[in-house]
């Protein structure tokens, strides 16, 4: 059978800052995410199978990044949990905060998000490539290929 890679595109707004960096990025700001999964798989084959020739409904894997990734981050400010700037957040009593184990920056949240979203997978499928665009013009990947030690 082919193997066929499907990719769905997700957008939501996030603030971050990145605690003791040397350069503007240290203060809060917001980008408008876009947040592409490709899967891969093989078409499903049985006669009468109600998803006949598809790899995965993309309803089904929108239903498993919305709450792993978009519901959870959107409109959220995602800082380095600890830190000074995580600390006021909460002492301002900010309520959507996402302290993270790590800084929050684009690699460091791919990374975290192809984690999150490859243990949800049917194992009919397997995590393929991400991509996370930050701004129109910057961005970071993520391939399943690069990350199998």
């Amino acid at each position: 059978m082919p193997k066929i890679r499907l990719t769905k595109e997700f957008r939501f707004e996030m603030a971050h800052a990145l605690e003791g960096y040397d350069g503007l990025c240290k203060h809060m700001h917001g980008h408008s995410y876009i947040f592409t999964v490709t899967i891969i798989g093989e078409p499903i084959n049985t006669p009468g199978h109600p998803k006949l020739g598809m790899v995965m409904d993309f309803g089904e894997l929108k239903r498993i990044v919305n709450p792993l990734i978009v519901d959870r981050f959107d409109h959220a400010v995602a800082v380095m949990a600890n830190t000074p700037t995580h600390k006021k957040l909460i002492e301002v009593g900010f309520n959507r905060i996402e302290a993270l184990p790590f800084q929050p920056t684009c690699e460091n949240l791919i990374y975290y998000f192809a984690e999150i979203i490859s243990s949800k997978l049917p194992d009919s499928v397997k995590l393929h490539h991400l991509k996370l665009n930050e701004t129109a013009t910057s961005y970071a990947e993520w391939y399943a290929s690069d990350n199998n030690d």
